[in-house]
């Protein structure tokens, strides 16, 4: 079998590239690096495939993938002397080949490992900079939209309450009477090898009251209305309308984040409070059920052993859960790309930000509140 080669010549200034013998897959690592090489000074380029004596799909493709190196730096490239059928393969071949680079393997090792967590610490450090000032900006037009009242956008902000908080309530309900139902269930069965049946009153008000009925509620409307925020704007952004509001003189912040924000800073106290609600119903049904404690016993044991400060600790964390829910989400919002995959990939984040942040400054407010005895 003869061996593929190629050869280039030149002659009155024009350069013809002479291919020879079997140029098929199992023969191509001969002539690799001759093709990797072959240059021309001409900008035409003729190919003789008069002796080619066998062509398969590799051969077509070192040869498709020369002429398209060589057509990028400006040589016009022409065939001489083939069979229709080697022409027909190399078109087929330069047809299907990628015209994007694909992505390399990140490099192993330490070395590159630690690039990587720098480059990552880097843009965690970025996001939190960013994060900051996009909540300066949104309290600085919050602060000048209440000094202008006129500025106000009452039919936007009824409409986000109105989906906020009123179609919140029935997912806040249920969660919350389940919670309920589920510690008076778990603490009947704790406290019952103590002869303490009656402390699952005192278990019950004050988890909810203090800490689950917020929590769990700013989770929820996390992840029903901080998505829906984020979705929504970044949807906007995509067909480009923050942009037409900016040239109809609007300003984004104003018409659209602060409305939501502010919807959320109202709502959310309220939805806590009516999980709590329905929080202890469902605690004090299962222990009616499960305890005998009658609605009359829980609602004494209730007012006797409950302080007031539990209830007041979970309203005071209940506007800085939905200022952080409302910020992350709209800020969110802005750093989507024109992309339909941008939008799904920061909706995603802005769920899981948002609870992380969450559940991290409620631990906080747990240490402080320690801290100061209450």
């Amino acid at each position: 079998m003869t061996e593929p080669s190629l050869h280039i010549e030149e002659e009155d200034g024009a350069t013809t590239l002479h291919l020879f013998g079997r140029l098929v897959t199992d023969r191509l690592a001969e002539v690799e690096s001759d093709f990797a090489n072959a240059q021309t000074t001409s900008k035409t380029l003729r190919i003789d495939l008069s002796d080619i004596e066998a062509l398969d799909t590799g051969g077509a493709w070192l040869v498709a993938d020369l002429v398209a190196r060589l057509e990028a730096k400006g040589v016009e490239v022409e065939y001489s002397k083939a069979s229709a059928a080697h022409l027909q393969l190399i078109d087929v071949v330069a047809a299907a080949r990628p015209t994007e680079k694909g992505i390399e393997d990140p490099a192993r090792g330490l070395l590159p490992w630690l690039s990587r967590l720098g480059e990552k610490t880097a843009g965690v450090g970025a996001s939190i900079l960013s994060l900051m000032s996009f909540m300066g900006e949104t309290l600085t037009v919050l602060v000048r939209t209440a000094v202008r009242p006129a500025r106000w956008r009452p039919a936007a902000l009824v409409t986000q309450m109105e989906e906020v908080g009123f179609n919140g309530i029935p997912i806040v309900v249920l969660m919350s009477f389940l919670i309920g139902v589920v510690l008076a269930f778990q603490g009947a069965s704790q406290l019952r090898q103590f002869g303490a049946e009656i402390f699952v009153v005192d278990l019950i008000a004050i988890s909810i009251l203090r800490e689950l009925g917020i929590l769990l509620t700013a989770i929820i409307v996390a992840g029903r209305s901080g998505s829906a925020f984020t979705a929504s704007i970044g949807s906007m952004k995509v067909r480009e309308e923050l942009d037409a509001m900016r040239t109809l003189g609007l300003d984004p912040m104003e018409v659209l984040v602060v409305p939501r924000v502010t919807a959320l800073v109202i709502m959310l106290p309220i939805l806590g409070f009516i999980a709590n609600i329905a929080g202890l119903f469902g605690g004090a049904l299962m222990s009616w059920v499960e305890l005998g404690v009658s609605p009359g016993q829980f609602i004494t044991r209730l007012q006797e052993n409950t302080d007031v400060w539990h209830l007041g600790i979970g309203m005071i964390k209940a506007p800085i859960f939905a200022a952080i829910i409302g910020t992350v989400a709209c800020w969110q919002a802005m750093q989507v790309r024109s992309s339909a995959d941008s939008v799904g990939r920061h909706t995603t984040t802005s769920v899981v930000q948002s609870i992380f942040l969450v559940i991290a400054v409620d631990a906080l407010f747990s240490v402080f509140f320690a801290e100061l005895g209450l």
